[in-house]
């Protein structure tokens, strides 16, 4: 079996591309930058998704495509997250109907709902995306939907709450540091909301569950056990035996700060950060459960790992994926300061 993954040098691209590797079918990826841990078994072409010619070539002889390349919210891209993850995932989908691939698994995000609702979001809950990232991804969900559809590929779709394991930088990079040093830590409100994650290798569990059962369809995947946000960090602080607090900051003052400060790119914070961090953020996993997959880690076991590993391991320069690279904290530096 062939099988082409686009953006996959990524967070989660790399991990299906060993996985794939692991079970003996062969892999050819696309991305704009080279892992340096890539296995030398997996064929590589430096390119983008906007190469409609370089796809092309890549696309030849592959039987399933992993659509997983996207300008991601922590980019902070604006109306260039329309490039890639829109028009980009139109040459990859034509050009995958083009070959007559097998089948395709397109990752996609939470951030397609828009600002969560209280409880949990099913398959019920309106798709009401409130930024830039989130509308161009649920755009390209909508356009691949709907190129599979005519040309008769099935299609998987996959979107996971966030994915934390050993590796993960980014916005985690910065809450791992400041423990680390004993700095507070800072939620919007009360901290009580419920905020979900989903340890990678359980993600790629279920993504290869989906696959090998030709499991079409649209699915939200995150871990069964999870507390609050303020509960969640506690936990890590007592794991790390930090001297950090969890401390609240008033919701309107904290979101309109940080607004200011993301427009005069002062702050590494996103919108899709901001207008969510204060609320409850989790999937109904229970039709999940039901096809018999079982997340193996709670939000707290997946978070000491990861933490364990960042204080264990010096920071990749190399890699230059949001999530597997350090992020700059601009204003965030001199609040660290001052905790």
């Amino acid at each position: 079996m062939q099988h082409l993954i686009t953006g996959g040098a990524g967070f989660i691209g790399s991990l299906v591309a060993r996985r794939l590797r692991e079970r003996g079918d062969n892999v050819r990826v696309i991305d704009v930058w080279s892992d340096p841990e890539r296995p030398r078994d997996v064929e590589f072409f430096r390119t983008s998704v906007l190469d409609r010619g370089a796809v092309a070539t890549a696309m030849q002889g592959v039987d399933v495509v992993h659509h997983c390349a996207a300008l991601v919210a922590q980019t902070g891209a604006g109306r260039r997250h329309w490039d890639v993850n829109l028009e980009g995932t139109r040459i990859v989908a034509e050009e995958a109907e083009r070959v007559g691939v097998k089948a395709i698994v397109h990752l996609s995000t939470t951030a397609v709902f828009g600002v969560p609702p209280a409880g949990a979001i099913d398959a019920s809950t309106p798709l009401r995306p409130a930024e830039d990232y989130g509308r161009s991804k649920l755009a390209g969900e909508l356009l691949m939907k709907d190129i599979c559809g005519r040309s008769g590929i099935p299609l998987t779709t996959i979107r996971p709450r966030v994915t934390i394991a050993a590796g993960r930088l980014g916005i985690f990079q910065v809450l791992f540091e400041w423990i680390q040093e004993g700095r507070n830590v800072y939620v919007i409100g009360s901290g009580e909301n419920r905020v979900q994650f989903i340890h990678a290798s359980d993600l790629i569990d279920f993504y290869m569950f989906a696959l090998e059962a030709r499991q079409s369809g649209t699915y939200n995947v995150g871990t069964d056990r999870f507390q609050s946000l303020r509960e969640d960090l506690m936990d890590l602080i007592t794991h790390a035996r930090s001297g950090s607090s969890v401390r609240r900051l008033p919701r309107s003052v904290a979101i309109n700060a940080l607004r200011i400060l993301y427009h005069t790119r002062l702050s590494p914070l996103v919108p899709w950060h901001y207008l969510t961090y204060h609320k409850d953020c989790h999937f109904d996993v229970s039709p999940l459960l039901a096809m018999g997959w079982k997340p193996r880690y709670s939000n707290a076991e997946m978070l000491r790992e990861s933490y364990d590993w960042y204080c264990e391991h010096s920071v990749d320069s190399r890699i230059a994926a949001p999530h597997r690279s350090p992020l700059r904290q601009g204003a965030l530096a001199l609040l660290k300061r001052l905790s």
